[in-house]
């Protein structure tokens, strides 16, 4: 496949598409994204492809970095999405990753991480990278540090939130 950017033993990462859209509706409306992402407000197809023009697509062209799709790779489902994001109230870019339900548990997270940092460390010049969640999101924090990240703290977002903050050492 020619957009794949890189892959692990299972899985394909490759930068969102328009055609992604029933994806994005599907997994910015599970239960688990709504109370530990928040609501997108995605309600309809249109919601789903101007989230991805304004979110991954802009990423993209301003930054030369997003968050990719990942996908399984022998049966090519898409599954879930982790990469990078800038946020405003941080200066490097954090890594994040969200999972449809049915996929979760299943060691595919993690491999989706690793497999992004190792993509990222061969291809971008960060020194560090942070990643953010909240207190209650047990299973991401767990993530985070199975693959290296350190808590550092808490950290106030742009709408206010209190959020855990967690960074890597790439270099």
């Amino acid at each position: 496949m020619s957009n794949v950017l890189f892959e692990s033993d299972n899985l394909r990462m490759r930068r969102f598409l328009a055609s992604d859209k029933a994806f994005v509706f599907e997994l910015l409306n599970t239960p688990a994204w709504k109370k530990f992402i928040g609501d997108r407000n995605i309600h309809t197809l249109v919601d789903a492809l101007n989230y991805i023009q304004k979110g991954p697509l802009s990423l993209y062209e301003k930054y030369g970095f997003g968050p990719w799709i990942v996908e399984l790779k022998f049966t090519e489902d898409v599954i879930g999405m982790c990469g990078l994001f800038k946020r405003d109230y941080l200066d490097q870019p954090d890594l994040g990753f969200a999972f449809l339900p049915g996929y979760e548990g299943r060691g595919l997270a993690y491999e989706a991480c690793i497999a992004s940092l190792s993509y990222i460390k061969s291809n971008y010049t960060f020194d560090k990278l942070y990643a953010i969640t909240t207190d209650d999101n047990v299973r991401s924090r767990r993530l985070l540090e199975r693959c290296g990240f350190l808590n550092s703290g808490t950290i106030i977002s742009t709408e206010g939130e209190g959020l855990l903050l967690y960074n890597i050492q790439l270099s």
